[in-house]
């Protein structure tokens, strides 16, 4: 197994662009909160996601739409606190940067300032263009996001692949190089055939990030939950599972409290002592209070 090697302090958002030049993968992760943000800092991530994925592996929605920015603050927030060095893109919710470029600027102040992310991430082109020129023009650094965009899933037919005609195909890569030269630094591919996506990524000179497009994307991304095996219920087909820990989590609680039951734990090496002659100056206070309140037998 290998990492990329660390080095001090926060890397370069220029870092990303001289990957693409070299050849080098990017790797991207999803984190919600300390603990996570500090492992995948710890195993040598380029990029950390705050993603609104949340919504549904922290927060238990059946989608990502009913994320909230105070919710999408507080994990990014948290996760930042934990990933050091790892570039920290916070996911702009539905409805944070839809209603107009004032909103996103807003918005994306309140991720900088109130959050500690480095960028932030925002789904679709179209419209989206404007924000991202808005957001840019403020100083906040943009990564794109086309194919399979999750908040806007139910005009997309539902989760399921994006550009699979060769007009659809067409309209991805306009879409890409739109987001390009609006001033995004990356642009995530989410569910885009593999060969469409290897196109795109040698039209743009931007890095892209693959999620269920294929190797020939710039870097990979998936959700934290996903890869560990937290989440339960039916993963999509571009998830590989590293461990099942809801299964070992699961088996540890029930040991747990298993042990608690047949009183296993705590044991002896589990607590705390008092020398003997303080515990007898204890009991000898309980005593006299007892006495003055008659309950002593």
């Amino acid at each position: 197994m290998t990492s990329r090697p660390r080095t001090d302090g926060k890397l370069p958002l220029t870092e990303l662009a001289d990957m693409k030049r070299r050849g080098e993968p990017i790797v991207m992760v999803t984190a919600y909160d300390y603990p996570s943000g500090r492992i995948a800092d710890g195993a040598g991530i380029d990029v950390v996601l705050v993603g609104d994925s949340a919504a549904m592996t922290v927060l238990g929605n059946d989608s990502t739409v009913p994320a909230t920015m105070d919710e999408m603050l507080m994990l990014t927030r948290a996760a930042a606190r934990g990933a050091e060095r790892p570039l920290i893109v916070a996911d702009m919710p539905f409805g944070s940067f839809q209603v107009s470029d004032e909103d996103a600027i807003r918005n994306g102040i309140r991720f900088v300032k109130e959050a500690g992310a480095d960028a932030v991430k925002l789904e679709g082109a179209g419209p989206s263009i404007s924000r991202v020129l808005a957001l840019v023009g403020a100083g906040i650094p943009v990564m794109g996001h086309v194919g399979l965009t999750p908040q806007s899933a139910t005009m997309l037919g539902g989760f399921r692949a994006q550009g699979r005609t060769a007009e659809k195909a067409q309209r991805l890569l306009q879409d890409a190089r739109a987001l390009e030269a609006a001033g995004c630094f990356a642009i995530v591919l989410e569910a885009v055939p593999a060969e469409v996506a290897a196109r795109i990524t040698e039209a743009l000179t931007i890095p892209t990030i693959g999620i269920g497009s294929g190797r020939g994307c710039n870097g990979q991304v998936l959700v934290f939950h996903d890869l560990l095996g937290l989440y339960e219920g039916k993963a999509p087909r571009f998830v590989k599972r590293y461990a099942d820990l809801a299964a070992e989590t699961k088996g540890a609680l029930e040991r747990y409290a298993a042990d608690v039951r047949s009183g296993a734990f705590p044991a002896d090496e589990h607590t705390y002592s008092i020398p003997e002659d303080e515990l007898a100056a204890f009991e000898a206070a309980l005593s006299g209070l007892r006495a003055e309140s008659g309950t002593e037998t």
